[in-house]
C-alpha cells in the first residue's frame, strides 16, 4: 500500500484545532518529556494555542490533511541571547514514527532558524534514544546533561542538552608568534 508524501509546513492560525490535539496527545503519551503537562495546556483555550502560533514559528507534518507531527522555534531576545534559538516541543505521531516524519521536521526547523540564528539548542530525555540518534544525525552535538531537569510525579528524568551551529566554522586564529 502506497502511503501519501509527508509535507511540512508552518502552521497557520487555520490550524489551531489541529495543533492543540497534537500538542495535548503529546503532553498525555509522553508526558516525561516535555515541560508543561497535559493538566495545565488542556485548561487552556483555544487563543491561547492560537497565540503560541504566533509568537513562535511552530511548523507541522502532514500526511494529505492530517497533522502528524510539530516542532517548534523560538529566538531568544536579550542583547546577549539573541543569536541563539531553541528547537522546542518536537513529536509525532506514534504510528508514524518511522516514516521521515521527525526528520523533515527538525530539517524545516534548522532551515528556519539558520536565517533568524547562529546556534540551535535542545534538550531531549536521557532515556529518548531514538530522539538522541535523529539529532545527532541532523549535527547536533552533545554538551551536558541536566539532571532531573523534570519531575513526572516520583519520577526524575534528566535530560541531553544539544547544540548545532548555523554558520560555518570560524578560522581558528593565527598562532601568536614571540
Amino acid at each position: 500500500m502506497f502511503d501519501p508524501p509527508i509535507a511540512v509546513r508552518r502552521l497557520q492560525p487555520e490550524d489551531v484545532a489541529a495543533y492543540r490535539a497534537i500538542r495535548l496527545e503529546a503532553l498525555e503519551r509522553h508526558p516525561e518529556a516535555f515541560g508543561s503537562t497535559l493538566e495545565a495546556e488542556s485548561a487552556k483555550p483555544l487563543d491561547w494555542f492560537a497565540e503560541r502560533l504566533g509568537r513562535n514559528a511552530v511548523f507541522g507534518a502532514f500526511r494529505q490533511s492530517d497533522l502528524i507531527g510539530v516542532a517548534g522555534f523560538f529566538a531568544f531576545t536579550g542583547a546577549k541571547e539573541r543569536h541563539k534559538g531553541v528547537l522546542w516541543g518536537m513529536y509525532v505521531r506514534e504510528s508514524e514514527r518511522g516514516t521521515g516524519a521527525g526528520k523533515a521536521l527538525v530539517e524545516a526547523v534548522i532551515q528556519h532558524a539558520s536565517e533568524h540564528v547562529e546556534l540551535l539548542q535542545l534538550s531531549v530525555v536521557r532515556d529518548n534514544h531514538a530522539a538522541r540518534r535523529l539529532y545527532a544525525a541532523l549535527g547536533f552535538t552533545e554538551y551536558g546533561i541536566e539532571e532531573h531537569a523534570l519531575k513526572q510525579g516520583a519520577d526524575y528524568f534528566d535530560e541531553v542538552l544539544m547544540v548545532k551551529s548555523l554558520t560555518p566554522d570560524l578560522p581558528s586564529p593565527p598562532e601568536e608568534t614571540e
